[in-house]
Formats: C-alpha cells, sequence, structure tokens
C-alpha cells in the first residue's frame, strides 16, 4: 500500500493524460497480483479471470500514454475504475458485480483501521523492528528535504541539480502529493482487505420471483415481434433501392431521414434489451414447449433488433457523410456496434437459455469496444474523414477541428499553410503546459512536437478561420 501510494503521489498528473497514470497503474496492478498470490486467490478459472481484469485495467489507465484526447482518457479511466473492482470482487451476476464495484469504496473506510491492526500486530510479533524501520524511512526523508532546501537556497548550481531531479517544492504540490498519497495506499488497502476477507457477492439469494403465465409473456412479445418484422421490411426496402418508394418524391433527403431516425433506433435497442432481460427472467422454462416458445420469441426478438441497430448504423454513416464527423457522432456509433455484439451474445445465450457468463460477457465487449475507439484514434480519424469530405464538397468546419486534441495533428497539417494555422493555432500553446515534465510524456503529444518543428504554425488570418 506505502508503495502503491508512493508511485501514485509521484507519477500522476491531475490535470493531463500522459505516462505517470500508466506508472501508477501497473505498481498497483502488480500490488493486487502480488496479494492475490499470498491469498492464494491466482489459481483456477477465477484467478484467470482476476488476472484478465487486471490487465484490461492496465490497458484502459495506458490509453492516455499514446493518446492525448482528455475525453477519450476520461472515459477509459472511469471504466477502468469498473475494471479494477472486478479483478478484486468475484461477482457474477448483475447484482453481484454493482455490489462489487460499490464494495471497493466502501472497504476504503474500514481497511486503514484494518491496516493499523495489522502493523500492531507486526510490531508485537517482531519487536517493533517494522515501526522502527518505518520511522528510520521517515526520518531520512525529511532530513533530505528540509537539508536539500536549505542547501538550493543557498547556491544555484546546487538548486539548478535537486530540480533537475526532485519535483517542484511548492505548497500545492505538496498538498497535492499528500493527497495522491492517501488516495494510492487507501484504495491499494481497500482491495487487499476485500481479497483477505472477499464478500459473498456469488452466494447472494434473491427473493423467489413469480412467474408469468405463457399468455401473460408470449402475446406482447410476439406483437413486437411483428411490429420489428414489418420495421424491419421497411429498412431492407429503403436499404436496397427503395428510398424513393418508401420516403415519395416530396419528402425528406435521404440525410434528414437519417438525422430523424438515429436516436429513435438507438432508443428502440436499448429498451429491446430491457424488453429481453424481463422476458427472460419472469418467463417460465418448466416443461419443453415454454422453452421452444421462448427461444423462438425471444431469438427472433433479438436478431430483428440486429437489424435496427445496423439501420441505426446506417443512418449516422448518412448523417456523417452529409454533416461531417464529430466526436459524439463516432462515439455513439461505436456504442451502438457494442449493443450489436451484446444482442449477438443474448442470441448465444438463448441457445442452452443459460446467462450466468452474460453479465461478464457484457461487460468484457464493452472494454473492448472502448480499446478499439483507442485503437482507431478517434480525434485523428474525425480530423481525416472531413478533410476527405472537404476535397469532395469544399466545404470544413475549420473551428470544430480546431477543438481536436493533439491526436489530430498528423491530418492537420497536411492542410494548407492557411487552414493549419486556424486549426493548430491553440495547438503550441498547449504542448507547452507539458513540455519537461515526464509525468505528462505522451505519444500523441510528442508526435505533434515533431510535426510541427517540421512545418511550424503561422499566424492565422481572421478570415481564413471561419467554418468553410
Amino acid at each position: 500500500a506505502l508503495a502503491t501510494g508512493v508511485a501514485t503521489a509521484v507519477s500522476v498528473p491531475l490535470d493531463r493524460a500522459g505516462v505517470g497514470w500508466l506508472v501508477a497503474a501497473v505498481v498497483a496492478a502488480g500490488a493486487v497480483a502480488v496479494v492475490a498470490g499470498t491469498t492464494g486467490r491466482t489459481g483456477g478459472r477465477a484467478g484467470l479471470a482476476r488476472l484478465g481484469w487486471l490487465l484490461a485495467t492496465v490497458c484502459l489507465v495506458g490509453a492516455g500514454t499514446i493518446r492525448a484526447a482528455d475525453w477519450l482518457t476520461v472515459l477509459c479511466l472511469l471504466t477502468a475504475a469498473g475494471t479494477a473492482a472486478l479483478a478484486i470482487t468475484e461477482g457474477r451476476d448483475v447484482r453481484g458485480m454493482v455490489l462489487g464495484v460499490l464494495a471497493v469504496p466502501a472497504a476504503a473506510f474500514r481497511a486503514p483501521r484494518w491496516g493499523a491492526r495489522g502493523l500492531s500486530r507486526l510490531r508485537g510479533d517482531r519487536g517493533g523492528t517494522a515501526a522502527r524501520g518505518a520511522a528510520a524511512v521517515a526520518v531520512t526523508a525529511v532530513l533530505l528535504i528540509v537539508f536539500g532546501a536549505l542547501f538550493a537556497s543557498a547556491d544555484a548550481a546546487f538548486a539548478r541539480l535537486t530540480g533537475a531531479v526532485t519535483p517542484d517544492l511548492e505548497v500545492a504540490s505538496a498538498v497535492r502529493w499528500v493527497f495522491l498519497f492517501a488516495v494510492g495506499s487507501v484504495a491499494l488497502l481497500a482491495a487487499a482487505y476485500l481479497l483477505v476477507a472477499p464478500p459473498d457477492l456469488g452466494g447472494l439469494k434473491r427473493a423467489a420471483t413469480a412467474r408469468l403465465s405463457r399468455w401473460e409473456w408470449a402475446l406482447p412479445v410476439a406483437a413486437l415481434d411483428g411490429l420489428f418484422a414489418v420495421f424491419v421490411a421497411v429498412q431492407f426496402t429503403v436499404l436496397f433501392g427503395g428510398a424513393e418508394h418508401v420516403l415519395g418524391s416530396d419528402g425528406p433527403s435521404f440525410a434528414q431521414y437519417a438525422r430523424g431516425g438515429f436516436w429513435q433506433l438507438l432508443v428502440v435497442t436499448l429498451l429491446t434489451l430491457a424488453v429481453l432481460a424481463a422476458v427472460g427472467r419472469w418467463a417460465p422454462r418448466a416443461t419443453r414447449r415454454d422453452r421452444v416458445l421462448l427461444r423462438a420469441l425471444l431469438g427472433a426478438l433479438a436478431g430483428m433488433a440486429l437489424v435496427v441497430v445496423a439501420s441505426a448504423l446506417y443512418r449516422m454513416h448518412i448523417y456523417e457523410e452529409a454533416y461531417g464527423f464529430t466526436r459524439l457522432r463516432v462515439l455513439v456509433s461505436a456504442c451502438e456496434v457494442w449493443l450489436g455484439a451484446v444482442f449477438v451474445l443474448v442470441l448465444a445465450a438463448g441457445v442452452r437459455l443459460r446467462a450466468g457468463w452474460l453479465p461478464r460477457a457484457v461487460v468484457g465487449t464493452a472494454v473492448a469496444a472502448l480499446l478499439g475507439l483507442v485503437a482507431l484514434n478517434p480525434d485523428r480519424f474525425i480530423a481525416e474523414r472531413n478533410i476527405e469530405r472537404y476535397v469532395h464538397t469544399q466545404r470544413l468546419d475549420v473551428w470544430y477541428l480546431g477543438t481536436l486534441s493533439a491526436d489530430a495533428a498528423p491530418a492537420l497539417v497536411e492542410l494548407s499553410p492557411a487552414l493549419r494555422a486556424c486549426t493548430l493555432e491553440h495547438l503550441p500553446a498547449e504542448l507547452a503546459l507539458t513540455d519537461g515534465d515526464w509525468r505528462y510524456w505522451n505519444l500523441a503529444r510528442s508526435r505533434a512536437r515533431a510535426l510541427l518543428a517540421e512545418k511550424p504554425v503561422g499566424s492565422p488570418e481572421p478570415l481564413d478561420c471561419m467554418t468553410r
């Protein structure tokens, strides 16, 4: 816990993504693996799953080392908090996984006292050796800080030497170190606490669920299947050459048609998952007829929902081609792809009507989708697609491209000098904020510095920076 706290305090930057986050994540993951090994929780299938969640956590936190987009880093860090909790706890169903995520912050309130009791017992068993060793380390650190500060104030050369190898000794920095040290050490103590005495999240007892009769669930689902079938037929007509027949000669344009329906289809997709979950829980399956009917009606609904997902993706593609690519549109498209994968998993679970593995598989596909988004490099992808669109339409949202992160620099430097100056005007100042501090090192920012050194950004003209 102390090692994790020190690594967190020394390496983690709070205002930008950088390699410091990855360093802290590797140390914390290694510490969790060590504790899990000493408690015998690294063997078997559960141990492999724990190591897999730990690896996913490190990969998600490490996204800030290769990508500079703050919005993507925030998404990855939030998801990493969930995968870290899954690596520590052993919840398998939805309720167990949710309670497992909540158990980590709850354990943080009890873990420090538990750790203090452990240190007290260790001190009693070993005659105070551990306590005296910790005190010696603390005294050493205080002496070095006090005398180093005095020497630095007395000699400029010594001050430059110490300044190159030590962080800035300011009050704000000291407060940040203390805060990050507390967060890192207490989080690791909470993880150790749960690994030593894990809560029984897999044995949670549910109240008996009253089953519906066959007609009570089959009638609404069959009606919903019929409605989906009509909609799917219309979608095939539109997608494969019958747009003028369905939309009419005086109807909306294809782009307006896409914009008007995407969000509704996204809501339909989410509601369909809710219906599948509810019917899967309350529908009877005691007889063979019940099971066949359940597979047929829910399988048809999930299969047609895949067509709805495909239609929503196609609409978004048309919308992007007409109005340009943005972060929100790319993110929502990625969510739709993930929802399509979830429906495939639901179909697989419906074959045997067993879904004990489904909650963790859904989370796993969400992590894979987010890492796939990191690999895609959304900001650069958006810049490249909009520049390609500009070549054909001569329309370019210069202001929006200027809001993209350093990830987009390889695409933006290929613009004409006037447009390059507009879209990259903010980047040199932003790169200067993270220059010279190893914690902020980032592959995208490093590449952007090299590109701007080859093609410097000039002073933009106001007229050139208007949306084209």
